[in-house]
């Protein structure tokens, strides 16, 4: 850092500048995200307090109907009739039974309304269960004044589902004397919904629940935390709550470090019941960042400030600097050093003498290595003519022809002939295209050579679709591939073989084929060869000898592809120990409208 700091006066002075104004920007930044911390968690837990409460009227309201409905039910005079009766009257029976069925459908909240008439052995319900976990709760025929159960599940025709339910006995009206009891079920999903205002707690990360006076949850949006108590999530939270006040509402913090939520309560009175809302108290921060990203506005905008006015002070010194490394760093390697304009006479002007002075002698060394790259070029090419000349060549060839057809020596005529052809279409007068036509009677030319080198022993099969001919390829494809197949394949089976050239039309595609009937590739082998094919796409660098010229070979073909065509054409190669090979690529149909073709 001090290194970096000595090495530019500007970035001195940038230095000290900016850090005499962030420092207090900083400080003040500190001060006003204190405060505003403070001021959003006193609101998030007013705002709070007031969503709980309006949860705990709600709940305070469906409570005190259920209270009302149980007292409408019990001084109604049908029922009364029927309670007292010695023996059932089924008329009354369905009157009630219709009067209950109403009042519950007409309140979404209420699950079920049953009467239990012990002296008539029945039972006058709104709906029919299946299962009650009723008994599990409380033993109805010991209940001697009103109350509420926990939560347990019923099922019914719409399936399972989880209640609370109040119980109060029913007494006649006329000596208070016990005839039954009346239960009022409460659907635990319908009472949850209260609860929807939750995603607006905590960005979604609140949680409320709905305890009775053991601290087992009576209702919550988690299902599998019903009847659970809320001790085994939170441990000793309802002792804190019990320690500040059961009776009473209020708020306390739980947990600490990241883990520290607020926990907010209000107690209804009316069931006995406590509404628990809590919030991670890292959400508090959450909606303090417009203050804190204000005020890193203000903290940028001063450093800005503080940057402009050091270019403003500072530029007049730094100014020629910058200038000339501007030069040196837009200047091209292909161009002389642009000229830099002498000022003064002082370390700059210095400076820039000697710019100029370099300048003029890097421009000097440049010519100078042009002209012998140049003629070191020339000197090369008049080599290369010399040791080949084709023109040359094909002439000798033709006449060692002659001479071999005028001997009789027709396989010599043959073969130089084939070579002759073989060296002209390889050449292709310096051209990288031909047609598909040429590649192949290339693939002739070069296999007549071959088959009086090795009679007997190789066979060529040809499927081509003679429509692709006209279109056009990159030149000495194919050589390379039905070579290897000659060499690895057919030259090491005991017997002859074949080499059958397949060509045809796929889609937008010509899909070539160079098949063997040789002693194929043993698998890891086979394996390094598509780990080299496979290395030569995603690498940058060109074709490396590899240990089996076959390998080179392959890997140049694919390296050829791979620059004209794309990773699409690239080779693919299939085979069986003792039962063949088949090397296989593509080109593009469209290749023959290529605009830089340079094959005739």
């Amino acid at each position: 850092m001090r290194r970096w700091m000595q090495s530019s006066l500007q970035r001195k002075l940038s230095v000290i500048i900016i850090l005499s104004m962030i420092v207090p920007l900083l400080l003040l930044g500190v001060f006003a995200f204190a405060i505003s911390t403070h001021i959003t968690e006193d609101k998030a837990r007013l705002s709070g307090m007031d969503t709980l409460t309006q949860m705990n009227n709600n709940l305070a309201f469906m409570i005190q109907d259920v209270e009302n409905v149980s007292l409408f039910m019990i001084s109604q005079r049908e029922i009364q009739r029927y309670m007292s009766s010695p023996q059932e009257d089924s008329l009354i029976r369905s009157e009630i039974i219709g009067l209950l069925t109403n009042l519950a459908a007409s309140k979404k909240y209420i699950a079920d309304i049953t009467i239990y008439a012990p002296r008539l052995n029945s039972t006058l319900s709104t709906s029919s269960l299946y299962h009650s976990e009723l008994s599990t709760q409380v033993n109805i025929n010991e209940v001697k004044h009103k109350q509420w159960t926990g939560v347990y599940e019923v099922e019914n025709a719409s399936g399972r589902q989880p209640v609370i339910t109040f119980i109060r006995p029913l007494r006649s009206t006329h000596d208070y004397r016990p005839l039954g009891w009346l239960s009022i079920s409460l659907n635990e999903k319908v009472l949850a919904q209260y609860w929807s205002v939750l995603p607006r707690i905590g960005d979604g990360q609140g949680q409320v629940w709905l305890v009775n006076d053991q601290g087992h949850i009576l209702s919550t949006n988690d299902k599998s935390k019903l009847s659970m108590p809320l001790d085994n999530d939170y441990s000793g939270l309802m002792r804190q709550i019990v320690r500040s006040g059961h009776r009473a509402d209020g708020s306390l913090s739980y947990g600490e470090g990241e883990a520290e939520q607020t926990v907010m309560y209000q107690h209804n009175r009316e069931s006995g019941w406590t509404l628990v809302m809590m919030i991670p108290s890292d959400q508090y921060t959450a909606q303090n960042r417009f203050i804190l990203q204000l005020t890193l506005i203000v903290v940028l905008v001063s450093v800005l400030v503080s940057a402009v006015l050091i270019w403003l002070v500072v530029s007049r010194v730094v100014q020629p600097l910058r200038h000339l490394t501007r030069l040196l760093y837009h200047s091209d390697p292909a161009y002389p050093l642009p000229a830099f304009p002498i000022e003064s006479h002082d370390e700059i002007g210095r400076l820039s003498r000697s710019y100029h002075r370099f300048g003029a002698h890097i421009a000097q060394l440049k010519q100078q290595l042009i002209r012998n790259e140049a003629r070191k070029k020339e000197a090369d090419l008049r080599a290369l003519e010399a040791q080949i000349h084709p023109h040359f060549m094909y002439n000798t060839l033709s006449s060692i022809h002659w001479i071999a057809l005028m001997s009789g020596e027709k396989k010599i005529g043959a073969m130089v002939q084939g070579l002759s052809d073989f060296l002209r279409l390889s050449l292709n007068q310096g051209k990288d295209y031909c047609s598909v036509e040429q590649e192949l009677n290339h693939i002739r030319n070069y296999m007549q050579v071959q088959e009086i080198r090795f009679p007997d022993k190789v066979r060529m099969s040809w499927a081509v679709d003679q429509r692709l001919y006209s279109h056009t390829m990159l030149k000495l494809l194919l050589q390379p591939l039905v070579e290897n197949a000659l060499i690895h394949g057919i030259q090491k089976k005991e017997g002859p073989g074949t080499i059958t050239i397949h060509l045809e039309q796929e889609g937008g595609w010509i899909r070539f084929m160079v098949l063997d009937d040789g002693t194929g590739i043993e698998p890891d082998l086979l394996y390094q060869l598509r780990d080299m094919l496979s290395r030569t796409i995603h690498s940058a660098e060109g074709p490396q000898r590899t240990e089996s010229d076959g390998g080179y070979g392959l890997r140049n073909v694919n390296e050829r592809l791979l620059l004209h065509y794309g990773k699409e054409a690239c080779l693919h190669i299939e085979s069986r120990p003792q039962a063949g090979t088949k090397v296989s690529f593509a080109i593009p149909l469209k290749e023959g409208y290529r605009e830089n073709l340079d094959c005739g």
